[in-house]
């Protein structure tokens, strides 16, 4: 199959993925009203109350992570530059995609940033990963011959 084949199917994916979590978190919700409906009591309420406040945080948590990336991968889609990594603009492996398909970055370069640690050592000077990756290990019976 070719890359622009896949990319298409990737992208009916994310789209499908996207739209199953928002009625999955709608429904979460709609479930807990129609609880408080039936049984009409303070405990519910209390408890709705609790879960509504556990929902809100993490359909929060949710929508900042995955529906957030899905939709930036559409709109990398959109603007023809969903597959490239945003660090060495190299493409990104269908593998990767397929497993991950908001993936924004290929495997070496996710591997350079993890290395650098997920404090983001790196300061957001994408710049310094390339560099790191190319980086010669030295030890020190090396430098005392110079």
């Amino acid at each position: 199959m070719a890359r622009k084949e896949s990319l298409e199917k990737l992208r009916e994916l994310l789209i499908m993925r996207r739209d199953a979590l928002r009625r999955a978190l709608a429904g979460d919700l709609s479930l807990l009203q129609s609880l408080r409906e039936q049984i009409g009591s303070d405990v519910v309420d209390a408890a709705l109350d609790a879960s509504q406040d556990e929902i809100s945080s993490k359909l929060a948590e949710v929508e900042s992570r995955e529906l957030g990336n899905i939709e930036n991968a559409l709109d990398q889609i959109r603007k023809g530059t969903y597959g490239l990594c945003e660090i060495c603009n190299g493409k990104i492996p269908l593998m990767r995609l397929k497993a991950l398909p908001y993936a924004t970055s290929c495997i070496e370069c996710q591997r350079a940033a993890e290395t650098a640690g997920s404090t983001g050592s790196y300061g957001g000077d994408w710049s310094r990963v390339i560099d790191a990756a190319s980086d010669v290990d030295v030890s020190l019976s090396d430098l005392e011959t110079t």
